[in-house]
């Protein structure tokens, strides 16, 4: 897969790289949680000095990095950070945080010590420096800790039962594996087939011909998004999974997307035919706004006013065409 991505694989990093990308993940954790501490201090102060300390560990993990690259590789750190690397980590974007309660922030905290434990794991199991092997592993328990810390924020929203930790981790895989590209594809293949399926129904009114374009634009879309899916993350370092497991989620979705108003088209009468495809695509467009709500947290009514419009523009946008 990596011939499909101009970022760096993990494995192709140098050692110097691999310290460079850990001072500057630390950087950022450090400022994510300091601006967690400052959205709860108001409401849960001793949540936010919890967040403030996790910061200061941060910043000692940064300054440990850094004096172990001097010593090895000189003054200069090379600018590489996250997103220059294929299937690493990324983190949420502080704005997205800002409405968020207090058991999802404690949710994200959990999930970024979990990536850094598994990166610092990975990144000291491919280490030869005996130095360098023995300060990414004690960085991987200290992220361990982070956890326990992470998860003993407020003892009003913890479950401590040992299961229910489980079935949240097991959640979160099932999610990042299978519901994310799922929906994404489901998205592209529901609404980017939308203009070609509906403008070559209005402009032949021949539903053979319709439902050929729209099978053909529903399977291409489809490969295509199963490819990209799988080469933009071998899940490496991300964690999200199987890079086949997600490709094949976002490549079945997308054609099952165009599939699903295509499908009609095999009804001989033309009006019919449409009259169960916009049918069929109000469902599909109400369902991906309701996956949203329910595994990516989006408020509903603003999932369903962003899908069905855009939904509504492209739908538009092939009846105009076809029928000029």
């Amino acid at each position: 897969m990596r011939f499909f991505t101009q970022r760096r694989h993990f494995r192709d990093l140098t050692p110097a790289e691999v310290l460079a990308l850990a001072i500057s993940s630390e950087e950022d954790d450090a400022r994510i949680y300091r601006s967690y501490a400052e959205r709860l201090r108001a409401d849960y102060p001793d949540t936010a000095a919890v967040f403030d300390g996790m910061a200061a560990e941060e910043d000692e993990h940064r300054r440990r990095l850094i004096a172990l690259f001097e010593c090895r590789f000189g003054a200069t750190i090379p600018l590489i950070r996250r997103g220059h690397v294929a299937g690493y980590y990324a983190r949420r974007p502080v704005w997205l945080i800002e409405n968020l309660g207090i058991d999802r922030i404690r949710a994200e905290a959990e999930a970024m010590e979990q990536e850094a434990e598994r990166f610092y794991h990975l990144a000291a199991q491919r280490s030869t420096d005996p130095e360098i092997r023995t300060l990414l592993g004690d960085l991987a328990a200290a992220e361990a800790g982070h956890q326990r810390h992470a998860g003993a924020l407020s003892e009003a929203h913890l479950d401590d039962d040992a299961r229910a930790a489980e079935d949240r981790s097991a959640h979160r895989q099932f999610v990042l594996t299978w519901v994310q590209p799922g929906l994404a594809g489901l998205m592209d293949g529901s609404v980017s087939t939308l203009a070609p399926i509906f403008a070559t129904a209005f402009a032949t009114q021949d539903t053979w011909t319709t439902f050929l374009v729209g099978l053909a634009a529903s399977v291409g879309a489809g490969i295509s998004m199963g490819f990209t899916e799988a080469a933009s993350d071998d899940g490496e370092l991300s964690g999200r999974g199987s890079p086949v497991k997600r490709g094949l989620a976002s490549g079945l979705m997308t054609t099952l997307g165009g599939l699903g108003h295509a499908l009609p088209y095999l009804i001989p009468d033309f009006w019919t035919a449409t009259l169960i495809a916009v049918a069929v695509v109000f469902v599909e467009l109400w369902a991906i706004a309701w996956i949203q709500n329910r595994y990516m947290q989006t408020p509903f009514f603003r999932a369903a006013f962003q899908v069905v419009l855009g939904g509504a523009l492209v739908f538009a946008a092939g009846v105009l065409i076809g029928s000029g």
